[in-house]
């Protein structure tokens, strides 16, 4: 790997450059005071999906998972302005960037459909049967002939 190139390991078998992330500083919004107006210290974070091969399944499960900010191009812009240093919101830019791609390889564990136990259906039905006798009794007092 030359000298500069950072990569980025997100999984087992998908790491990213540093360099296909376009970063840009923007005015921050918020408390601050004057600084708020004179520095930029805001990051606006975007990272093509395209340039990354992710399996299908993945790729589907990073666009739910971004929501609205994968463009339709599919450009992930991550906004980050938490902290009041450029250095700090940049890290904390990559960092949610990351942990998204990471959560989109994870597949989901598929559910396998169980059947309750003898033991569990005759405890409900005898609860059933209890709550139904407390209800039964409530009713004014009857007198049979």
């Amino acid at each position: 790997m030359p000298p500069g190139e950072v990569m980025l390991r997100i999984a087992r078998d998908l790491s990213i450059d540093e360099n296909d992330l376009d970063i840009s500083f923007v005015r921050a919004s918020g408390p601050g005071g004057q600084n708020v107006n004179k520095l930029s210290t805001a990051v606006q974070l975007r990272f093509d999906t395209r340039r990354v091969t992710l399996p299908e399944d993945a790729a589907l499960r990073l666009a739910r998972l971004a929501g609205q900010r994968m463009t339709k191009d599919g450009v992930i812009v991550i906004h980050a302005q938490r902290f009041r240093t450029q250095e700090r919101n940049r890290s904390d830019a990559i960092e949610r960037l990351v942990e998204l791609l990471r959560e989109a390889m994870i597949r989901p564990i598929p559910r396998r459909a169980t059947r309750p136990t003898l033991g569990s259906k005759k405890r409900r039905l005898e609860g059933k049967k209890r709550r139904s006798d407390i209800k039964a009794k409530r009713g004014s007092a009857r007198v049979d002939d």
